[in-house]
């Protein structure tokens, strides 16, 4: 019994050692959830740099029409900030 208990612990730490492997490889724990909540439905970009970015459309602050980045520039450059100030 006490060999059971032994090879059972070993096991477990084998298991949580190939995950935390795993995740670390994949990039993190972020990429992992992303990974097998989207898996199949992710891709790679293919943008480089200096490549003009594709017009996306997003929902208005009233909610009730949409705005599209290109028409909103007229031209000029924008620049997205995606983050917290706090």
């Amino acid at each position: 019994m006490r060999i059971l208990k032994w090879a059972a612990l070993i096991v477990g730490i084998l298991l949580v050692a190939a995950v935390a492997l795993g995740t670390w490889m994949m990039g993190g724990p972020r990429n992992l959830i992303g990974f097998f909540r989207y898996g199949t439905q992710r891709t790679e970009g293919k943008l480089k740099v200096g490549d003009r970015a594709p017009d996306v459309s997003l929902v208005a602050l009233d909610g009730k029409g949409s705005v599209s980045l290109a028409g909103g520039t007229a031209g000029k450059p924008l620049v997205l900030v995606f983050g917290s100030y706090t």
